[in-house]
This record gives C-alpha cells, structure tokens and sequence, in this order.
C-alpha cells in the first residue's frame, strides 16, 4: 500500500482482466476507478498505460497515491465516465485497447458514514458519488409523493413503493429527514421484513435513491457509447453490473451492436444497412458469475455480472443526439 491507497480486490478481477487480455504497449481505460483495483491489476498484467475515471474527488485522490508505484503509467482524471469521449480528447487520446466499468457505488463511498450511501451507519442523508447536484435528502424532502414512489418503484422494484412514498411525505410534514437512520426507520415501518432472505426492508428504497440521485442507469448508457466510439478494432469492453436493472442494459446494448443487421426491404438505402454492421463480437454469450468461493468471501460479488464483447472494424452506431461516428 502507497500514501492513502487501501487495499482492496474488485469483484471479477481475474475475470475483467481475462476478457480485457492486456498487452504491452496498450492503452486501457478504468472508467470507474474507486480504489484502483483494477488499475493495480492492468498494470501488474502487462507494461500498458492505464486512465483512471471517477467523479468521486477522494477516488482521485487514492489514484494520485497508486500512479507513483507506477511512474508515467497512471493518470486520473476527475469526472463521469459517461464522458469518457470528450475527457479522453480534451487529454489528447482518441483510441483505446480496453474499458473495464464496475457499475455502482463502490465499496469505499459505502464504508464512510458521511457519505450516506449506506444504512448500516447513521450519517448525512447524501448519496451523491461526485460532490454537485442535489442530494439524497434534496430529493427526500422535495420530490412530491408520486415522483417518489415512481423512483423507489422503477429504480429499486420496490413492490411497496405508494406506502414507502406515503410514509415518507408523512414524516417530513413533522420535520425533514437528513439522516440515513431516520430514513431506514421511516421505511421499515411499512414495509415488513422479507422471510428468510436476509434483506433489510430499506435496501431497495436507498437503492433507488441512490441510482436517482446519480443518474446511474443514464451514465452507464452514455458510457457503453462512449466506450464504443473510443475502443479500437480488436479492444474489450468489460461491464461489471451488480443489479438487474444494470445488467438489463449492458446486455441490451451489446445484443444490440454484436447482431448482425436485419435483411432489408428492396426500399431500405444501402447505406442504412452498412451503417448497423456490428460493431462488437461477444466474447461470451452468457455472462460471467462469480464463483462460490468469491460469492462466499465477499457478500457483494454474490449479485455481480460480467459482460464482454470486442469492438469490431464497423463504425460505432449512432449515439443518442449524434452522428454515427
């Protein structure tokens, strides 16, 4: 360990490594740095070079610690990864031979109170990975009781999201809720405890919080299209998901760019369907699961998912407002 860097093995790791396959001389991206594991292993597994992303200021932090064991190999740089396109060009860099994301609140956001990620501690109800935008309590004590149990509903497929919402909109007429005990309390008092699942009724509420407060499922689109137009022919993507909704759309837009394009009509001009060739061969049709001893050390690799495919010659499909590249 250097300066302030902890020690800490992502989920996946010798997984993400495998299907990112990198070699010397390349150019690799960790869109979601957090603590830099899977930087740490890019860079043990070959002399490539490697961009850290990460909103989170202290995750740049912790990358300025790790580049020192790895002179002129490591830079970090601070924002979202669904910007990676634009970030990497405002660095001088328009192609890469890897992107490995792991989506989601990363393992030290969770582990400090003052973050309000997590219910197991009681601190400021915040969630925000970055430090701008509104904040979990914002939403809490603003959002009107529908758009609340829309979000707790969609986000977090909690079943009992009008009765969530209710209660919540019932205990701030008294006074707001800025905490992270205050709020899991509220919640548990209407939702009763799954039977032998283990799972606090809070969970999905805070979850779906937490995806809202951060835009998680946008970013993860404008990422996997960001990463398609960086990668290079013959480059790997490798998405780690740890929930449904996450997965739903890595697997989505994979299936999308790695199927081959529909046979045209005699009206459909040449050039329509020369745009839609594939941009990215699957590496494996099935995700990745972590194994049971993995499962079994770590309680949060129980959920995760592994998605990788290899970007082909064709050209990215066009991205949401934008031309196709």
């Amino acid at each position: 360990m250097t300066g302030n860097t902890p020690i800490h093995i992502p989920v996946l790791l010798d997984e993400v490594i495998a299907a990112l396959a990198p070699r010397d001389g390349g150019l690799y991206v960790d869109g979601t740095f957090g603590a830099g594991g899977y930087s740490r292993a890019l860079l043990r597994s070959a002399s490539c070079r490697v961009i850290g992303i990460d909103r989170d200021p202290a995750a740049i932090e912790r990358g300025r610690a790790l580049a020192l064991e790895f002179p002129g190999r490591l830079e970090v740089i601070e924002g979202r990864f669904g910007d990676m396109d634009r970030l990497l060009a405002d660095h001088g860099v328009g192609t890469v031979d890897g992107v490995a994301l792991d989506v989601g609140v990363s393992s030290p956001q969770i582990d400090e109170p003052e973050r309000g990620f997590s219910f197991r501690f009681d601190g400021p109800l915040d969630m925000r990975m970055g430090r701008d935008g509104p904040t979990a309590a914002d939403v809490v004590n603003g959002a009107d009781e529908a758009e609340l149990a829309d979000i707790f509903y969609h986000l977090g497929e909690e079943r009992m999201a009008r009765r969530v919402a209710r209660a919540i909109v019932a205990a701030r007429r008294e006074a707001p809720i800025e905490r992270t005990a205050r709020l899991a309390d509220i919640i548990r008092s209407v939702v009763p405890k799954g039977k032998g699942d283990g799972i606090d009724p809070a969970t999905r509420s805070f979850q779906a919080l937490r995806i809202h407060v951060n835009d998680e499922l946008g970013e993860l689109r404008r990422g996997l299209s960001a990463a398609e137009s960086l990668l290079a022919p013959g480059g790997r993507l490798a998405v780690v998901s740890f929930h449904s909704l996450e997965d739903r759309e890595v697997k989505a837009f994979l299936r999308e760019r790695s199927s081959p394009p529909s046979s045209p009509s005699r009206h459909t001009p040449v050039t329509a369907v020369a745009a839609h060739h594939p941009s990215f061969r699957l590496l494996s049709r099935k995700p990745v699961d972590p194994s049971e001893a993995e499962a079994r050390n770590n309680p949060r690799a129980r959920s995760a998912r592994l998605r990788a495919a290899e970007r082909t010659e064709a050209p990215a499909f066009a991205a949401p407002g934008k031309e196709a590249a």
